[in-house]
């Protein structure tokens, strides 16, 4: 079944602007396939039919595209898909334990929707963000340092409408929501809300420390040089006096140059005898 005659004529009309930012009209199947997966949740047959046609490429094309990549849903997803980070270091840290919680608790599997259609649960690869292992996703915003009980919370408030703010970003926003937005259409949220935490700014935190431990007084070039001077006085002086501290690498060594008695020039015994 096409969309609807009203539905079609508002996806034109975003296609089109969409189109227009590219040198090649194919070029804009990405964000066009996120802005189909904006108006059902998913990308549907009607939805792959309609990007074909408005880039003038078999449906079969768009379809390749559209199952490669994960972020493109080929059945109805829920409004918050909550993904679990299970990769190596979240995995240690809990990662897969806060999955196996939140699949008893919310009873689905993996790419599997609960029956009130608002939460999809989904394995994750790393996010980038193994400074606050183990992590979570909702619609690709970040819940840091999380555990089976707060993962259990999380998925509860969400289910029930209340109010759930990431640990960093903007607020939430449901999936088609988000769809629209990486179809290029901003929401105005880019700025709200932390960008980064602690653990992300401790390393920038102890290079500037360093650097002003290490911001010292320079010491003008003439205090250098004279000081160099006084020092190879008092090392020219102890080699000369004998003084303490001399190394034998400083005194002068007898050798058949400066020991004339014991004379190490080849055939010197033999000639005397």
């Amino acid at each position: 079944m096409a969309y609807e005659v009203e539905v079609r004529a508002r996806l034109e009309v975003d296609a089109k602007e969409i189109v227009a930012r590219y040198p090649r009209s194919r070029s804009a199947m990405l964000p066009i396939l996120h802005l189909v997966q904006a108006e059902e949740g998913y990308v549907s047959p009607d939805g792959i039919e309609f990007c074909a046609e408005v880039l003038d490429v078999a449906t079969a094309e768009v379809a390749a595209v559209a199952t490669f990549y994960t972020m493109y849903k080929r059945h109805p997803n829920g409004d918050y898909t909550v993904g679990v980070c299970t990769n190596t270091l979240c995995a240690i840290m809990g990662g897969d334990q806060i999955f196996a919680t939140l699949k008893d608790h919310l009873g689905v599997g993996h790419d599997e929707t609960t029956d009130d259609g608002k939460v999809t649960l989904e394995h994750l690869e790393c996010n980038a963000a193994c400074d606050y292992a183990p992590v979570m996703m909702v619609n690709w915003e970040f819940f840091d340092n999380q555990t089976p009980e707060s993962a259990t919370a999380l998925v509860d408030d969400l289910r029930a409408g209340r109010e759930v703010r990431p640990t960093r970003g903007p607020r939430l926003c449901t999936f088609s929501e988000v769809s629209r937005v990486l179809a290029g259409f901003p929401d105005d949220l880019a700025d709200e809300g932390p960008s980064a935490g602690p653990a992300t700014l401790l390393g920038l935190e102890l290079f500037r420390a360093q650097e002003a431990s290490a911001a010292e007084p320079a010491v003008p070039a003439k205090k250098k040089t004279a000081t160099k001077k006084a020092s190879s006085r008092k090392t020219a002086a102890a080699v000369d006096t004998g003084g303490e501290g001399t190394s034998a690498h400083d005194a002068p060594l007898d050798t058949a140059e400066s020991d004339r008695a014991n004379d190490a020039t080849p055939g010197t015994e033999e000639t005397e005898r």
